[in-house]
C-alpha cells in the first residue's frame, strides 16, 4: 500500500520535527519560499493533481482554493480536524503520527490563498494525544522559523493556531465550525454567501480536511502527474480507508484510490471468524448502505461507488457480517443523528426524532407495516430540505437500509423479533 500521510508511522519518534525533516519534510515549503513560486502556480499544481477533499465532499481542492479573490484583505485558512463521523478514524492518526505534514500543508495552503492565519480545529475528544502532539509540533515549527514572522527571512508572516472543540458533531460542518471559532454556538450558516467570499469574521476563508492538507506537501514536492499516477486506472492519488466492524484485523489503510474493496478486505484478513459478508457502509455512517455482494469488486473511488447507489464519503468503511440485525444497526445510527442535530431546521429537528422513535417502537415489538412506510416518508421529507447535510446524513441510511433489507424490517414488524436471532 502507499504511504504519504502514514509515511512516518513506522519510524522512531514519528511526530518529531527531526523525523519529518529526515523524510524531506518542509522541503516543499522551503522551495516555495526560496523560489518565490507564484500563488497561482501552487494552486494550479494542486488543481492539476486531481486532489479532492478527503473529509467527505470530494470537491476539487485546487478549484476550491481558486475561489479566493486576489485582493490584499485579511484571509483565513481553517483545517477541519473535527473528525466525528462514526466509522472514521484516520485524521486522529495523522495528527498523532505525522502532524508536521498537516502543518506544512496548512502553510502551503495559506500561502496559496493569501491567508496570514491558519486555524486547526480539533474535535473535543482529541484533548489527549492529538492535542498534545499537534501543539508540540506547532511549537517546533515556530522554533525552526517555518511558521511566524519573517519566515526563513522572506518577510512572509503566517501563524498557525490550534483550537479544541467541545464534542459537537455538527461543528464538523464548515460554517458551524466558523461560528464556533468566533465563540458562538456551532450552528450552520445559510449559504450563500460561501466561506470563500464571507467566512471567518466575515473574511474570505478556505476550510480543508486534515488528510487533504497533509497530502499537499507531497504533491508540491513530487508533482501533479506523480500524485495522479498513484491511483488505479482512472482514479487520482491515494486515500486513507478506516476499516472497522466485523473484521479479523480492523485497520486504517492508506491505499490508491480505485483499489477494489475485496483487496482492502483481504488486508484486514477477511470477515471476522470467516462469516459471510452481509453489508457495508463505505464512507462513514451517513452514506447509504449496500449489500456485501454488490461491493466486493467495486473500485473504491467516488464515481464507481455512486453507480451502486452509495458514496466514498470520509472513507470510513463499516463491515457487517451475516449475524448483524439491520434493524438494530439503523436504530443506533438514527439515535446518533437525533442526538447530534443542532435543532436549527424543522425537518431535521423534528424528522430525526420521528425516525429514531419509530425505530425504537419497531425494535420494542410494537411496530407495524405503517411504521415502515412512515420511516420512508419522513426520511424523504428530510433529505434536501435542511441548511446543512446533517439532515441528509440522517435520511440516507434510513432510505438505503429499507431499500436493501426491506424483508428483514418487514419480518421484524410481523414477528416482533429479529430475523437473525
Amino acid at each position: 500500500m502507499t504511504n504519504l500521510c502514514t509515511s512516518t508511522l513506522s519510524l522512531e519518534n514519528p511526530s518529531g520535527i527531526e523525523t519529518y525533516l529526515s523524510q524531506d519534510g518542509y522541503s516543499a515549503w522551503k522551495e516555495i519560499i526560496s523560489k518565490q513560486i507564484p500563488k497561482s502556480e501552487v494552486i494550479k499544481k494542486i488543481k492539476d493533481s486531481g486532489l479532492k477533499g478527503k473529509g467527505g465532499a470530494g470537491f476539487s481542492t485546487g478549484l476550491k482554493w481558486s475561489f479566493i479573490n486576489s485582493s490584499e484583505q485579511q484571509k483565513y485558512l481553517v483545517c477541519n480536524s473535527d473528525e466525528s463521523e462514526p466509522g472514521t478514524c484516520k485524521d486522529r492518526d495523522i495528527l498523532r503520527y505525522n502532524p508536521h505534514a498537516v502543518i506544512e500543508g496548512m502553510l502551503i495552503a495559506s500561502y496559496a490563498i493569501g491567508a496570514s492565519v491558519g486555524y486547526n480545529y480539533l474535535r473535543g475528544e482529541f484533548i489527549g494525544d492529538q492535542w498534545i502532539v499537534f501543539n508540540k509540533a506547532v511549537n517546533e515549527a515556530y522554533k525552526y522559523n517555518f511558521i511566524g514572522k519573517n519566515i526563513l527571512n522572506s518577510n512572509l508572516c503566517i501563524d498557525i493556531v490550534p483550537l479544541i472543540g467541545a464534542g459537537a458533531y455538527i461543528v464538523g460542518e464548515e460554517t458551524a465550525m466558523l461560528e464556533s471559532i468566533e465563540g458562538k454556538r456551532g450552528m450552520p450558516r445559510i449559504k450563500p454567501p460561501f466561506p470563500a467570499v464571507q467566512g471567518l469574521y466575515g473574511k474570505p476563508t478556505i476550510i480543508n480536511n486534515t488528510e487533504t492538507l497533509a497530502t499537499v506537501p507531497y504533491i508540491i514536492k513530487n508533482g501533479s502527474e506523480w500524485y495522479k499516477s498513484l491511483g488505479i486506472n482512472d482514479s487520482d492519488g491515494v486515500k486513507m480507508f478506516c476499516m472497522s466492524g466485523h473484521l479479523n484485523k480492523p485497520s486504517v489503510i492508506e491505499a490508491p484510490l480505485g483499489v477494489p474493496f475485496s483487496k482492502l478486505l483481504n488486508e484486514c484478513d477477511g470477515v471476522l471468524d470467516n462469516k459471510k459478508l452481509k453489508a457495508v457502509i463505505p464512507g462513514g455512517s451517513s452514506v447509504p448502505v449496500v449489500k456485501g455482494e454488490d461491493i466486493m469488486e467495486i473500485s473504491m473511488d467516488y464515481e464507481p461507488l455512486m453507480k451502486i447507489g452509495t458514496m466514498l464519503g470520509s472513507g470510513g468503511i463499516i463491515v457487517m457480517d451475516e449475524s448483524t440485525c439491520m434493524v438494530s444497526v439503523l436504530e443506533r445510527i438514527s439515535r446518533f443523528y437525533y442526538a447530534e442535530s443542532c435543532g436549527q431546521c424543522t425537518p431535521c429537528r423534528e424528522g430525526t426524532g420521528w425516525l429514531y422513535k419509530t425505530l425504537v417502537k419497531i425494535r420494542s415489538g410494537n411496530g407495524d407495516q405503517s411504521d415502515l412506510d412512515l420511516l420512508n416518508k419522513v426520511a424523504n421529507q428530510i433529505e434536501g430540505h435542511c441548511i446543512c447535510a446533517l439532515g441528509d446524513a440522517a435520511a440516507m441510511p434510513v432510505i438505503s437500509f429499507l431499500k436493501h433489507f426491506w424483508t428483514e424490517f418487514e419480518y421484524y414488524v410481523d414477528k416482533k423479533q429479529s430475523m437473525v436471532i
